[in-house]
């Protein structure tokens, strides 16, 4: 028997944009799956019914997959798609794996040599390098900042001294209500000629991407609390 192939299923950045965001082998992937693995119960059910409206979901099976939830990978997984069932991994919101869990899954599909197939969808992380001018050659994404104000400092000024001397672009991201206080860490911390760029709302209508010279933005009054936000310097 044929096994089931691991699809890597990209989600939407934000309400109502699934239509300019996601191409139609999502869909196909959608229909040929019946079992998802998901970081949220509620909103992984809502995505698929979304992308194909006669999805039944009452028949389809979902896994909680994340943070707060483990799965039996060899129950849960490796029975399904050793019997010839793909599965399907989303994240909460972009690309799964890539700042979002997913990667153990994956790497325990390549283990058995299980066909895994990435789809193409937005990622936040590479739109707003797209968008910033900075460096693409040459970048890495931190992830989040320590929460821990002396140890944020102390690592602000390492990402800027490591983007000064090799010219590499350091991207990172803050849980949206912190967004301000991150901003003013940077203003304060940074050089007044470093590059930061700073992304919002990512393919949303009110999507906003900004470069300028750290100066320039203490010229600027700028509040994006609660809203989804990548930062670059370089």
């Amino acid at each position: 028997m044929d096994k089931g192939k691991l699809y890597l299923i990209p989600t939407i950045l934000g309400e109502g944009t699934q239509n300019a965001v996601l191409p139609s082998t999502i869909l196909e992937a959608i229909k040929e799956t019946n079992i998802f693995i998901v970081e949220n119960l509620r909103t992984g059910r809502r995505h698929i019914k979304k992308i194909d409206k006669e999805k039944n979901i009452d028949t389809t099976t979902f896994y909680a997959y994340g943070k707060y939830d483990t799965i039996n990978l060899e129950q849960d997984f490796l029975k399904h798609i050793l019997s010839g069932q793909n599965i399907g991994l989303l994240s909460e919101a972009g690309l799964p794996c890539i700042a979002d869990p997913g990667s153990e899954i994956v790497a325990y599909a390549h283990n058995f040599q299980i066909d895994v197939i990435p789809l193409v969808g937005p990622s936040s992380i590479l739109l707003a390098l797209m968008g910033s001018g900075l460096n693409g050659q040459n970048f890495a994404f931190t992830g989040y900042l320590p929460i821990d104000k002396l140890e944020r400092k102390k690592n602000i000024r390492k990402l800027e001294d490591i983007s000064k001397k090799t010219g590499q672009t350091q991207i990172f991201m803050e849980t949206p209500y912190r967004n301000n206080q991150l901003i003013e860490t940077l203003l304060k911390t940074c050089s007044n000629s470093t590059k930061l760029c700073i992304a919002t709302d990512i393919t949303l209508p009110t999507e906003n991407i900004k470069t300028k010279t750290v100066v320039e933005w203490k010229q600027t009054k700028t509040n994006i609390n609660k809203k989804p936000t990548i930062f670059l310097i370089g």
